[in-house]
């Protein structure tokens, strides 16, 4: 008997606390996506901690991989990438990617990609937000738009509405364009061996290249322009001061 009244009082008190954090502050909590509202600068846990999701985006050769590895080591964030990131993030990676299999339709890819932001952000992004850590990803929602929008021609402002449901609304606090010019991109990639979409040819990496830049330059309060034609120390210390 004393144990049962001892649960009933514990399920009282979460459902206390839940209510009380919902009608305070945005508390993020993983087990209630609604208290994650679109735009919020930071995430906050219930220890009041605040962690920051920080993307890197660009085109084919700008270093992404390279310099989310050293941003996360620099604020001692988790690392991630985008497909990717979970088990079936990159098995879904592997099909979109892989020359060796059938190439998806463009809407088919498009969805790929959400299917595999879907698990990525419910199983990695949101419970290391939760914990007051902050995440670094190569990629995230700026790709498809980019990609699978501007470079496939689909339409953007419906792949923007399908992003933000798979993503449960869930916006990165910054943005980091990693900007690099077409023809230096061409120089780094070279004969080296290409993915997929690495291989899709010049006027698709430059329809990507100019929707990059339009998606910063219409969310300049999130999205900060980097000049990755340096050195990767040079590039480095730029993304540092963009996020600082």
């Amino acid at each position: 008997m004393a144990h049962a009244v001892a649960h009933r009082l514990a399920r009282v008190l979460c459902v206390f606390r839940i209510q009380r954090d919902q009608t305070s502050s945005p508390v993020a909590h993983p087990a209630h996506p609604a208290l994650f509202a679109a735009g919020n600068l930071a995430s906050r846990n219930y220890l009041g901690t605040v962690a920051r999701f920080i993307v890197l985006e660009g085109g084919e050769a700008a270093g992404k991989s390279t310099q989310a590895a050293l941003l996360a080591e620099h604020l001692g964030a988790l690392l991630t990438r985008e497909p990717g990131g979970t088990a079936i993030g990159e098995a879904l990676r592997r099909l979109l990617l892989e020359q060796s299999l059938v190439a998806p339709v463009p809407r088919a890819e498009a969805l790929l990609m959400l299917a595999a932001r879907a698990q990525h952000v419910a199983e990695v992004i949101e419970p290391a937000l939760a914990r007051g850590d902050d995440v670094v990803c190569d990629r995230y929602s700026g790709s498809t738009l980019a990609y699978q929008g501007y470079g496939r021609g689909l339409d953007v402002d419906e792949l923007r509405g399908l992003d933000s449901w798979a993503n449960g609304h869930r916006v990165p606090d910054v943005v980091v364009l990693l900007d690099l010019p077409l023809e230096i991109a061409r120089e780094r990639l070279g004969r080296s061996h290409r993915d997929r979409i690495e291989s899709g040819g010049d006027d698709f990496l430059a329809r990507v290249h100019a929707g990059f830049r339009l998606l910063a330059a219409q969310d300049p309060r999130r999205w900060r322009v980097v000049d990755a034609s340096g050195t990767v120390n040079e590039v480095a210390a730029l993304v540092r001061k963009a996020v600082d």
